[in-house]
């Protein structure tokens, strides 16, 4: 298991922060306005932060024809997949059992790792992986009725986090010789460009000026979430084991369940309070360093 440097320890604690609150924002900007449309001018707005940022780095905005290929198939797993079926979810689910469900994505990466890639797991990480698991089965535990009533919603979210489960799996092997950064903004851009189609294709008949709590949730999403957040994620996937970067952030389904019980009313019950001790030791998995490590770490 790796030992975390400061910085990843930092941008892990501010993308935890931001993206588990983040749910139940996302719950009342779709409560307010049409879900792809919400999600499309989100991220508009967050592109040109990422452009200027590129500006200000000098990173160069061109990418070869020959790793275009690569660039679309990161773009469609890693980013369009999942916020079109996530956001197309989220109306039909409460936003910390969207959360939760969104969260088994470091479940499918880690056995889509080590069964499609050669990926060996420790015990202990396997562990995590069982702890959060089981996490994810106590905070459905009185979502079950609900969920079999409209399953749609459940399908949508599972297969958008297994698409950015394989994603994040593909970060890592597929080599595009470009900044980070210059990645991140032509598959916001690409994604951007799918919404575009999808909500005037859909939504056009439902667009209306956004109200006060729309606009809240459009910019939180679009400054922070796309802003900050994407790139940090990439930051994190491309430093880090892919086991490590999905199951130590599994801090963040918690952040939602708990935030929307806070501000949207959600009732919690004793599986919710249960699943808060799995989800640390999932996360106590990832980030506590192994003795072997910690020998490493001293001698240098």
């Amino acid at each position: 298991m790796p030992v975390f440097s400061r910085r990843q320890l930092v941008v892990l604690v501010l993308l935890t922060l931001v993206w588990g609150f983040n749910w139940p924002v996302m719950k009342m900007g779709v409560s307010h306005f049409p879900p792809l449309t919400f999600r499309m001018s989100s991220l508009w707005m967050g592109l040109p932060i990422l452009a200027l940022v590129m500006w200000q780095q000098k990173a160069p905005f061109a990418i070869a024809r020959a790793h275009w290929g690569r660039v679309v198939l990161l773009t469609l797993t890693n980013m369009v997949l999942w916020h079109v079926l996530m956001i197309l979810a989220i109306p039909l689910l409460s936003s910390g059992r969207a959360a939760i469900l969104g969260y088994t994505m470091p479940i499918f990466s880690a056995v889509i790792g080590a069964l499609c890639f050669g990926d060996r797991l420790a015990g202990r990480a396997w562990g995590g992986v069982a702890a959060a698991a089981l996490g994810v089965v106590l905070l459905l535990w009185h979502e079950v009725g609900a969920l079999g009533s409209r399953p749609v919603g459940m399908v949508l979210i599972l297969v958008s986090a297994a698409s950015w489960a394989m994603g994040t799996q593909l970060m890592r092997r597929l080599h595009v010789p470009v900044p980070l950064l210059t990645l991140s903004f032509w598959m916001v851009a690409l994604t951007c460009a799918v919404l575009t189609v999808l909500a005037v294709t859909f939504e056009r008949p439902q667009w209306r000026a956004p109200d006060a709590q729309a606009w809240t949730a459009i910019l939180y999403n679009g400054l922070l979430v796309l802003g900050f957040a994407q790139t940090a994620w990439f930051f994190l996937v491309r430093t880090l084991p892919p086991v490590a970067s999905t199951l130590s952030v599994m801090m963040i389904p918690v952040i939602g369940v708990f935030s929307g019980a806070l501000w949207l009313g959600e009732v919690l019950h004793w599986q919710d309070w249960t699943a808060v001790g799995l989800m640390v030791v999932a996360i106590a998995s990832v980030l506590w360093p192994s003795r072997s490590s910690v020998k490493t770490a001293s001698g240098a």
